[in-house]
Parts: structure tokens; sequence; C-alpha cells
């Protein structure tokens, strides 16, 4: 069964640094491209990162480019999303989410949509206010 669980979400002033985690069960995650998206209050759902530890790749949206960092363990199988100077827009509900390798889903900017992601997890909130 395949399962993807977000932690590490929770409220943090502008300026600061949180990270999130995805746990992986079921498979192991170099067979899949893992992507993080954020849905804020009243707004459609955005890629934000993803990384596909197979082929060695990550990729950012320009939002936040520069401050954000993806990487993953595959003996824990977790992804991981570093969040560095946080800004109040990024405050949203996070969400992991699973394409198929062959998909290649983090050759595309994650602009590009979910299109290909087909497994999700529940999602965790992050709040970024003072």
């Amino acid at each position: 069964q395949l399962q993807l669980v977000e932690s590490g979400g929770g409220l943090v002033q502008p300026g600061k640094s949180l990270r999130l985690s995805c746990l992986v069960s079921g498979f192991t995650i170099d067979y899949y491209g893992i992507g993080w998206f954020r849905q804020a209050p009243g707004k459609e759902r955005e890629g934000v990162s993803c990384i596909d530890t197979y082929r060695g790749t990550s990729n950012y949206a320009d939002s936040v480019k520069g401050r954000f960092a993806v990487s993953g363990d595959n003996s824990k199988n977790t992804v991981y999303l570093e969040m560095n100077n946080l800004k109040p827009e990024d405050t949203g509900v996070y969400y992991c989410a699973a394409a198929f390798r062959s998909e290649n889903a983090c050759s595309r900017r994650p602009e590009a949509g979910d299109s290909n992601y087909y497994y999700w997890g529940q999602g965790i909130q992050v709040t970024v206010s003072s």
C-alpha cells in the first residue's frame, strides 16, 4: 500500500526556517519522483519543488528558488523540504506527492502543475506570521 505522510509543519515567524519531511511507505523513493505542492486559502494548489533521487535531479518554483532546498534520504525513504527565509506568502497547506519515475516529472518546472502525480499525502499546515 502506497502512503506518504508529511510532518514538520507549524507556525513560524517571517525570516525563520522550517523543515518538512515526507515519509514514504510501500515503495522506495527512487522508483518515483517526489514533488512538494502547497495551497494557500482561496488559491489553487501550486508546485513548489520536486526531486528525482534516481536521476539525481531537483527543481524549484521561481517563488522559492534560493530559499528552499529539497533532498532525499533513500535509507530512510524520506524526502525533505528545507524552507529558509520564510515569508507570509509561503503560508498554506503543504503536500508531498509521487509520480511514476517513467514520467520524469521532475524534469518539468513545478509551475507546470500536478497532473503527473498520482499519490498524495494528507497535507500539513505551514503558517508564516509575526
